[in-house]
């Protein structure tokens, strides 16, 4: 079950209305233990889609309580949302509700792994660090920024790093370029432009120039391509066996023959391999220019 359409054809996409699917979700009822507990089991023993369907319409509200503390990262709602329950529906085939634990307890773990990885891989261009020391740096320096009452871009002087360092355990060096990476973010180039709305507002990516060729330029070149390719071999009858022979092992195979190894092939000096293989080339291009 690893497809967010896959259950009963439910969409748990939010892309297209935001709102609207926060209104949806509260209408699936919250479960209670026991009911909860039952249905696990059963699924456990029929993987019945229907019940995973109960299960994780149930828990819809708890990824968008877990994707509401990564609103910072810049990146879109919707996207951190369907990331988030992804991981939710991971989660109902790891579950084993005899241990004794809320299912929203095991699936918290599953929803905020699957958010943060999306944020990690996101976030920048340039490929973050993924030890469990940087990934809790990056996720926990902000919260902690706050907790200073450093709310703006301004460096951190010297106590305070040392304070944020000896917190999660890592080195002065790592808070600060960490903190330099969280100020220089490069955005999402599928964020809204000004007060676009998201159903009918501008992307950056609508602005970016694709320089790859159209398909009638591609076709363009394809007939250009063999349209030459028909013009060189018609013109190459006008050279003899020698000649095509020379000029094929010279020009067009993967690696040239050398005029030394060719003028011992032939019986003739280097000087003469060189001459035939230049007065074929123009023969040809003689050819290609009558034929057109």
């Amino acid at each position: 079950m690893n497809e967010e359409k896959g259950l009963i054809g439910l969409d748990f996409s939010p892309d297209y209305n935001l709102a609207r699917y926060l209104q949806n979700i509260r209408k699936f009822p919250i479960l209670e233990a026991d009911e909860e507990y039952r249905l696990a089991t059963l699924y456990q023993k029929t993987h019945d889609q229907k019940i995973a369907y109960k299960l994780i319409t149930s828990h819809l509200r708890l990824v968008v309580k877990v994707v509401s503390k990564y609103r910072g990262y810049g990146l879109p709602i919707s996207e951190m949302i369907s990331e988030g329950t992804l991981g939710l529906i991971s989660a109902i085939d790891k579950f084993e509700p005899q241990k004794g634990f809320r299912f929203s307890t095991y699936a918290l773990w599953w929803i905020k792994a699957s958010v943060q990885k999306y944020i990690l891989n996101s976030w920048s261009l340039v490929k973050l660090g993924t030890t469990a020391a940087q990934k809790k740096l990056f996720f926990n320096l902000r919260k902690i920024k706050n907790k200073f009452n450093l709310t703006d871009d301004r460096e951190m002087d010297q106590s305070i790093l040392n304070k944020i360092a000896q917190s999660l355990e890592v080195t002065i060096q790592d808070v600060t370029e960490m903190n330099n990476r969280l100020q220089a973010h490069d955005g999402s180039l599928n964020s809204l432009i000004g007060d676009s709305s998201a159903e009918n507002g501008l992307e950056w990516m609508d602005f970016i120039s694709d320089s790859k060729p159209n398909q009638e330029e591609v076709f363009s070149q394809l007939e250009t391509f063999h349209y030459r390719k028909k013009l060189f071999n018609q013109a190459l009858n006008v050279l003899n066996s020698r000649e095509k022979e020379i000029l094929f092992k010279r020009r067009l195979a993967e690696k040239a023959v050398t005029l030394d190894d060719l003028s011992q092939i032939y019986h003739i000096s280097k000087e003469r391999v060189r001459q035939i293989e230049l007065n074929s080339i123009k023969k040809i291009s003689k050819a290609v220019g009558a034929l057109q």
